[in-house]
């Protein structure tokens, strides 16, 4: 394409070389009409950045032969000559993002204005999932050649972004992912962890997300993802928020895990631990309601109190703006929710209530590996009406 990878993929601007001033503008410059599409100027993109309104114009021109800027109406009279307006060019590059489960993947296609332009699921079992997933990349790269900008692929396990590092529910380690479907399709592949992903975005609803935000998954299993004013904090060794097997039950009332240890606040807190064996993740909201109807309550109570535990301890070590608890657990209802909130009040002097709520629902499956996979790539966020969007049926 006319737009060279490694000129946007390369966000090393400590070099004080003309290319990388040249590149860093660049970004600011798309940034701008990522966060006002419609709205924003070539003159409002010289004030904001404080650039000659001859470079701020040469900028556009680049962004628009690159096909991510596009021209739009014309602003609104100011007295002088009617400025004409930029938007997404939404028409061309596209975001593959693959989402990966045990036994099926959902793919998406997203355009650069956030929306989803087609989707499509893969089904297979353990035996055939390397092979078919590697058919459907290749299926989706041919059908779309010349436009996949980048791929991002979301999976539960902890990864560098290049390889798999650990995934139990896939029974991956060490997996060259990236790498292998890299060779299939011409365009860079970023690795997300399913949680990691998820508090991504839900991070990008917020229009000026500051301070630390903790983010709780709820599902087959359990895990946690930290935000600092709104990126990812994954830790030196990519494995922050491996909460699952933290120990916060004990005495009788400790439960076996799968782990082999027992009190882990998976044993307690996962959906399966709630509402009995018959929860999967690949359980429809139908189906997961039905089990809650049923569930035993004060199983859900105690997985509530154990969950609550564990916010206390992180809450009173990063002091978070708000915890967000993800996954299928807003099925749980309003009554689960209310008892992990009562259960994390601190009575003691000097301590703060910390807001506890459910995750946005109309954030999409493929927000967050899109997200990553565009600021890996072009270093730009999309704005929250952006990621709102509602997909096309």
């Amino acid at each position: 394409m006319a737009l060279e990878r490694e000129r946007m993929i390369n966000t090393d601007d400590g070099l004080d070389t003309q290319a990388s001033v040249r590149r860093a503008n660049l970004r600011r410059a798309l940034q701008l009409v990522f966060r006002n599409p419609g709205t924003q100027t070539r003159a409002g993109i010289a004030r904001s950045t404080g650039l000659t309104a001859a470079t701020a114009s040469s900028l556009v021109a680049e962004l628009i032969d690159t096909r991510l800027v596009v021209e739009g109406e014309q602003a609104a009279s100011t007295g002088g000559k009617r400025a004409t307006t930029l938007s997404i060019d939404a028409s061309h590059h596209l975001i593959l993002v693959l989402v990966i489960q045990p036994l099926h993947a959902d793919i998406a296609l997203v355009a650069l204005d956030g929306s989803e332009v087609e989707t499509r699921e893969v089904s297979y079992s353990p035996a055939e999932r390397d092979r078919l997933l590697d058919e459907a990349v290749a299926e989706v790269a041919a059908e779309f050649r010349g436009r996949l900008l980048a791929v991002g692929v979301q999976l539960p396990g902890t990864t560098d972004g290049r390889s798999v590092l650990e995934s139990v529910q896939l029974r991956w380690q060490d997996v060259p992912l990236a790498e292998r479907l890299e060779q299939i399709v011409d365009a860079p592949v970023l690795l997300v962890n399913d949680v990691d992903a998820e508090a991504i975005a839900e991070a990008g609803m917020d229009e000026s997300p500051s301070g630390y935000r903790l983010f709780i998954h709820l599902g087959g299993g359990v895990g946690a993802a930290v935000t600092l004013d709104g990126e990812l904090a994954p830790g030196p060794r990519d494995r922050a928020g491996e909460i699952g097997h933290v120990q916060v039950v004990f005495g009788e009332a400790a439960r076996a895990c799968r782990c082999g240890q027992r009190g882990c606040l998976e044993s307690a807190a996962a959906m399966g631990a709630m509402l009995g064996e018959e929860f999967s993740d690949a359980l429809d909201p139908a189906a997961i309601a039905e089990l809650v109807a049923r569930a035993d309550q004060a199983q859900i109570d105690e997985g509530a109190r154990a969950l609550a535990r564990a916010i206390k301890l992180i809450a009173a070590l990063l002091d978070p703006t708000e915890v967000v608890i993800g996954g299928p657990a807003a099925q749980l209802g309003p009554r689960f929710l209310e008892r992990v909130r009562r259960e994390t009040e601190y009575p003691a002097r000097g301590t703060a209530q910390v807001p506890v709520r459910y995750a946005d629902p109309r954030v999409s499956l493929s927000a967050g590996a899109a997200q990553a996979a565009l600021t890996a790539t072009l270093g730009v966020r999309w704005n929250p009406q952006q990621l709102r969007a509602a997909p096309p049926s």
